[in-house]
């Protein structure tokens, strides 16, 4: 039971601070998140993870219990959805990140097998709900992530433009405290 209460903690945390305009996003039921979060990461990593939806009342709920360290959801940017798995240590970072906290160091790994619907390349808190001419959108497919202070080493190889070209690795957010690379898989 204290495990559900930290993830559902880590996992709410996340999405209370996110803007607004994430708060608008696609509503799933139980069923159809699970199904899709199929999608989003390799089965054997949703069918033991914790999976989190928002509830009616906005706020987060555990509808699975997990048994792997993992926690996936849809947080529902920006009306798309944007399915995403988490290890331990990315949903730390996440945590971090969104409460504008200093960045985790563990290396943790995130799987966003579906993409997502874009977002600043260069600024983590624009809430900017499309491309402007100042805010560096990159929109990236399929792909994973790779988190924490501690992959600092392995993020310096890795091109760190503004206007990032999203079908080859590239660090998104570059010169923040969260910069962290992205990796796309197809």
């Amino acid at each position: 039971m204290k495990k559900i209460l930290i993830f559902a903690a880590a996992a709410s945390s996340v999405m209370a601070a996110m803007p607004a305009s994430f708060a608008h996003g696609v509503m799933r039921s139980d069923a159809e998140l699970i199904k899709v979060l199929h999608t989003a990461a390799p089965a054997v990593i949703v069918d033991h993870a914790t999976i989190m939806n928002m509830g009616d009342d906005g706020k987060m709920k555990v509808i699975q219990q997990g048994t792997n360290g993992w926690t996936c959801m849809d947080p529902g940017s920006h009306g798309n959805g944007e399915t995403m798995c988490a290890d331990k240590a990315a949903m730390a970072w996440a945590d971090s990140w969104q409460n504008k906290k200093p960045p985790t160091a563990a290396i943790g790994f995130m799987y966003m097998l579906n993409g997502d619907s874009g977002v600043s390349n260069t600024d983590p808190y624009d809430t900017s709900p499309a491309p402007t001419p100042t805010n560096n959108w990159v929109q990236t497919g399929p792909h994973v992530m790779i988190v924490g202070t501690d992959a600092k080493g392995m993020i310096e190889s890795y091109p760190k433009d503004a206007k990032a070209d999203s079908s080859q690795p590239y660090v998104m957010w570059p010169g923040t405290p969260y910069e962290h690379l992205m990796i796309p898989v197809k």
